[in-house]
């Protein structure tokens, strides 16, 4: 654009002035609404190269969708882009210009609206200057009300990281048949190298995380995004699908809460300039349409069929978590009353009063066959038989000291949970030979994560109380397992279904259990956890993978699939589990 064009002069001052200001905050996303296509075509002679972090989508509605990319070139450059209804760019819907800097880390967003609902776009960027081309992406328009769509196919994903393997799960995806992407969170992992995720495979495949320390500042955060964006099944997947997204807690430290989190240490500085440093690298490269602060929290319309709400559970309001090991005396006692009274403490938040209020009111105006809760954590009553919850903490303790679980308590699992299985099934049978000790050995239980809904026992209920009597699906990442549960409330009613997907490559409860060489120990804990845990109908506790959904009018069928390794270019996909909810 020529430099007397007023809108160039605006962004000019708003750029400078946030220069000037050295704030934190959300990166400008160029609007595009107007009704008509700017003048001028792209040349001929475009070459693929300037962009080498690709391209990708986010967002999608039913009027528009934001498009992204990053110029490599690393220096001020206008930078052009088209949105059209073909790949041959010769029916473009829109047009225009939007600036690169320093600013925003290079990252170009623009949000393209005013465009047909219901309708698949191809786009491009390139540098006029210099006949940089990134390569084609391609996006959609969601369904409106208005239109007659039959069904909606939707790739739900979390938890990549870095070092433990390649992201073979996002190339999968990339080749799937879903519209969309959901992805819950733990985009990146903000740990140095030889930290969590790193394996004898990381330096061999050349994956050992960058910056070569553990990210705090915006120039850390904004590096270790790039890295991740140079992988070539992320860049895939960005290339063909539309993301949505929200994060949970490695886009800023481990077990992040409103006011810290475990990975974060006094010496490391201010966890709040932390955490907005964080922020403003997530959106740089990942653009939300919810503007420039950090309530994340927006709702998704797939014409009649499903609405899609995505939350947050981790930044904005969460209180510290809960900790078995803060209940324990100086002889191992576990003071039981003390936890039961903050357990259930109706002060304790998650998603807080105002997400909550946003929530009921969205939902219960909401005519759309199925409410999909997008988010991070498992929200299914996990709760474990306490006998076995502290065999696994043993073995978590052990192998944090000495490496590997001790043999005995290994064996001792294996015993625990062949016995409670074994009283499980009688007591399900209604065997009158039970006595009272073996019947409070299943029935004595705590939940099996308390970084998940299960420490926010009273939030939950009031969550409840709002999706009750509709047709609730609930989204979840976060563990790196797999898990299927059903959600109910303190009375036992049926609230909806819960399903969780595998990770993209972080290690699973195999990983933490020491079990990775052989899954016959990682299949027998999974029947002993659908066993044992009332409200658990399926789990896979040892394969990295995705979930797909499509939802119709009539029903929602989820499928489990994973890949068979995450070491190799050479992978095979699978469907371990179809489930189907009416």
């Amino acid at each position: 654009m020529a430099d007397n064009n007023p809108l160039n002069r605006r962004r000019f001052l708003k750029n400078s002035l946030l220069a000037v200001g050295g704030i934190f905050i959300a990166p400008l996303i160029e609007s595009c609404s107007d009704d008509f296509t700017e003048s001028g075509s792209a040349p001929n002679d475009l070459k693929n190269a300037g962009f080498d972090t690709g391209v990708a989508s986010f967002d999608p509605t039913a009027t528009g969708v934001i498009i992204w990319t990053r110029y490599s070139g690393e220096k001020d450059a206008e930078i052009s882009w088209e949105i059209s209804k073909n790949n041959s760019f010769s029916e473009v819907v829109r047009k225009g210009q939007a600036n690169a800097t320093a600013i925003n880390d290079f990252t170009v967003a623009v949000d393209v609206q005013n465009i047909p609902s219901n309708t698949k776009y191809y786009y491009r960027f390139y540098n006029l200057k210099t006949k940089e081309s990134s390569v084609i992406g391609e996006t959609l328009t969601l369904p409106s009300k208005a239109d007659s769509v039959n069904e909606v196919k939707m790739a739900v994903v979390s938890c990549s990281n870095f070092p433990a393997g390649l992201f073979n799960v996002y190339g999968a995806i990339a080749k799937s048949e879903a519209d969309v992407v959901v992805h819950l969170g733990d985009y990146i992992y903000e740990y140095a190298p030889g930290q969590y995720g790193t394996n004898p495979y990381t330096n061999q495949l050349g994956r050992a995380h960058k910056p070569a320390k553990e990210i705090l500042n915006l120039n850390d955060y904004r590096e270790r995004y790039r890295q991740y964006r140079g992988d070539k099944n992320l860049q895939l997947a960005h290339q063909k699908k539309p993301f949505i997204c929200v994060w949970d807690d490695h886009e800023f430290a481990n077990d992040t809460y409103k006011s810290g989190a475990e990975n974060h240490q006094p010496e490391e500085g201010d966890f709040q300039a932390r955490k907005m440093a964080a922020f403003q690298a997530y959106s740089e490269y990942i653009p939300l349409k919810t503007g420039k602060d950090l309530k994340i929290y927006r709702s998704f319309n797939f014409g009649n069929i499903l609405s899609l709400y995505m939350m947050d559970t981790r930044v904005i309001a969460r209180d510290k978590q809960l900790e078995y090991s803060d209940y324990l005396d100086t002889t191992g006692n576990f003071n039981q009353s003390q936890f039961q009274t903050d357990f259930l403490s109706p002060s304790r938040k998650l998603i807080g009063n105002e997400q909550m209020a946003w929530l009921g009111s969205q939902i219960n105006a909401d005519t759309a066959k199925w409410k999909v809760l997008g988010q991070q954590i498992l929200m299914t009553k996990m709760m474990v038989p306490a006998e076995l919850l502290m065999l696994l903490n043993q073995i978590l303790a052990e192998i944090k000291q000495h490496g590997s679980a001790q043999p005995a308590t290994m064996l001792a699992l294996q015993n625990t949970i062949t016995q409670l299985i074994t009283i499980k099934k009688r007591y399900q049978l209604q065997d009158s030979t039970l006595t009272a000790q073996e019947i409070a050995r299943i029935k004595t239980t705590l939940p099996y994560n308390l970084d998940a809904w299960d420490g926010y026992f009273m939030e939950r209920e009031a969550l409840y109380s709002i999706l009750a009597g509709k047709k609730v699906i609930v989204l979840a990442g976060d563990t790196h397992n797999a898990w299927l549960g059903k959600l109910t409330d303190a009375t036992g009613k049926d609230i909806g279904t819960e399903l969780a997907c595998s990770s993209v490559s972080s290690p699973g409860l195999e990983g933490y259990l020491g079990i990775t060489s052989d899954p016959t120990q990682a299949i027998a804990l999974a029947d002993a956890f659908s066993s044992l845990i009332d409200d658990l109908e399926y789990t896979n506790l040892y394969k990295r993978g995705y979930l797909h959904v499509k939802y119709t009018a009539g029903d929602a069928v989820a499928e489990w699939r994973f890949v068979d390794n995450i070491v190799s270019d050479t992978y095979n996909v699978t469907t371990e589990k179809t489930y189907t909810i009416a």
